[in-house]
């Protein structure tokens, strides 16, 4: 999928279905703020939710006490949602519309979190525009957690193909900088009742 077709279906999803009306709505994002725990993630860390979307990672962040939040997708339908969900504690977290494969970062964060957008890049040029973002994007010694599609997930999502991938295959294709230090599996449940077997994984960039 080009770049400006994926931007439209994005678009389309987020304004014709809403927040809730898609299957990775959490009302609460558990298994990634557990995940950030375990690894030791503090207030203190800059962090970037890439193809966050309507995600309330943002904001249990805020609710944290961070004070370096940003949200990437290519949707403005997506933030516009959360922006407008937050209300005045928006101006709290940073918000960049952009497609995470041509996106040129300006700063590296400690943190890169990204709950089910690489599961979507089936196209090898565009995993690779990925994992460059990734390595430029993340300080030396941060994390990036990256959840996708468990083995025994969907194979589609949104209409579109996915990858599916375990810790281990994952940890392949992001490349040897990266050590797999912490992994869980999260049995999804979809706002109508599905479940949907994703995997959550973390890795120590050694830049």
């Amino acid at each position: 999928m080009h770049n400006e077709q994926r931007r439209l279906h994005w678009q389309n999803v987020y304004q014709s279905k809403g927040e809730r009306g898609v299957s990775w709505f959490q009302e609460s994002p558990t298994p990634s703020l557990e995940l950030m725990i375990e690894i030791g993630v503090t207030p203190a860390a800059s962090v970037i939710d890439v193809g966050g979307g309507a995600s309330r990672l943002v904001d249990c962040l805020i609710a944290r006490g961070f004070r370096d939040v940003t949200v990437l997708d290519l949707s403005e339908a997506a933030l516009a949602t959360a922006k407008s969900r937050l209300g005045e504690r928006a101006s709290r977290a940073s918000w960049i519309v952009a497609d995470v494969t041509q996106w040129e970062p300006t700063t590296a964060y400690d943190v890169w979190h990204d709950r089910a957008a690489f599961h979507f890049l089936t196209d090898e040029e565009d995993r690779a525009g990925y994992l460059a973002r990734l390595r430029r994007g993340l300080k030396a010694g941060g994390h990036a957690i990256i959840a996708t599609f468990a083995p025994d997930g969907p194979e589609h999502c949104s209409g579109l193909p996915v990858v599916r991938h375990s810790p281990e295959n994952l940890s392949e294709a992001i490349g040897p900088d990266f050590t797999l230090i912490a992994k869980n599996t999260d049995p999804h449940a979809t706002p109508w009742g599905s479940t949907q077997s994703f995997q959550f994984s973390a890795f120590r960039f050694r830049k």
